[in-house]
């Protein structure tokens, strides 16, 4: 399938590219370029390869979701700047 200029000046409208008559001359050689080496990959076999999603195997990178031992309360006041023993303290940012 080649590529005529008027499809190139159509696709270059719908794309609202304002290209001059060499460019649009330059676009329909490579974009029929194009064209072409696409129609070769339709001349593959691929009948026996299996669909892919992504070009790259991808690996879940999370860690199961498990109950862990975690910091004890009392150690993480003992840094704070004022607690109660159960919670920190802070200073009141809406009113009293």
């Amino acid at each position: 399938m080649s590529l005529t200029r008027e499809q190139v000046e159509k696709v270059s409208l719908l794309g609202r590219l304002r290209l001059t008559d060499a460019e649009l001359d330059t676009m329909t050689v490579q974009l029929a370029a194009i064209v072409g080496y696409v129609e070769q990959l339709a001349e593959l076999e691929t009948s026996n390869v299996a669909p892919m999603a992504h070009a790259v195997e991808l690996h879940n990178v999370f860690r199961p979701d498990e109950v862990r031992a975690s910091v004890e309360r009392a150690d993480m006041l003992a840094n704070a700047p004022a607690a109660d023993g159960e919670f920190y303290l802070v200073p009141a940012v809406l009113g009293e």
